[in-house]
């Protein structure tokens, strides 16, 4: 049995910020992981991956990082969602979007929740890996995070996210369509030699004939196989990251 509720997270010198959260029935605190919304917002998918999560053991927290906006929740994943997805994102800043997920952070620890980590699905996907330079987190999966060797978005700005990898102490696990133009693989090449080059704990799989989306079963681009690999990966790592900080807590 799970719990799906939206809560409401304080944000210093910002709105209070909502968050899908999916956990489990039984009281008391809970291993949690931190779900990184796509550019449609905290959308049917989002939410769907925090109920797997939630039916794991985990309390599963999506924060709304559109919710300085004047309207904010799921877009419609068609071209004018993707349209005003866009032009939200483009005025989504790092030191906001870093100050959400601490805020998040502050309250799920707060709560005594121990964090296993953040998996992050496309534009989320850039936030975990960004937020693995920022904040002490254990594990992150990042399913077809573009952007991340660029400045294209706000985000990536001053410098290129992945300028920033020296700084991870996270085990990093990178999903990836072999197929995405988002992130081709000359920029695939980019990410697993930084990552390398830092010393950092990862694992990149590029699946083949999969393109940006494949883990999103509400879409065209959606593969099966290559998503049943990547969330057995994810549950693996989180597995294992919930055993240590359980032990850790000891």
């Amino acid at each position: 049995m799970r719990i799906t509720e939206t809560i409401q997270i304080p944000v210093p010198g910002s709105t209070p910020m909502p968050a899908y959260v999916a956990r489990p029935a039984d009281p008391g605190p809970a291993p949690a992981v931190l779900v990184g919304m796509e550019l449609f917002g905290v959308s049917a998918h989002v939410r769907d991956v925090c109920e797997q999560l939630a039916d794991l053991g985990y309390y599963a927290v999506a924060p709304d990082l559109y919710h300085r906006e004047p309207s904010t929740g799921e877009l419609p994943a068609d071209a004018e969602g993707r349209a005003r997805g866009f032009d939200m994102l483009g005025r989504l800043t790092r030191e906001q979007a870093l100050a959400d997920v601490g805020a998040t952070l502050k309250q799920l620890r707060g709560a005594g929740h121990h964090v296993a980590g953040m998996v992050g699905l496309s534009v989320g996907g850039h936030l975990a890996y960004l937020s693995a330079t920022a904040f002490d987190l254990p594990a992150v999966a990042v399913f077809y995070g573009g952007w991340l060797p660029t400045t294209d978005i706000p985000l990536s700005r001053p410098q290129p996210t992945l300028d920033r990898t020296s700084a991870i102490t996270a085990r990093v696990l990178m999903l990836l369509g072999a197929d995405d133009p988002l992130i081709p693989a000359e920029q695939r090449k980019q990410i697993a030699e930084a990552l390398t080059a830092a010393g950092v704990d990862h694992e990149l799989v590029a699946y083949s004939g999969a393109g940006h989306g494949f883990f999103c079963r509400q879409r065209d681009s959606y593969e099966p196989v290559a998503a049943a690999d990547a969330w057995g990966r994810v549950c693996r790592m989180l597995h294992e990251s919930r055993v240590n900080t359980t032990l850790r807590a000891v």
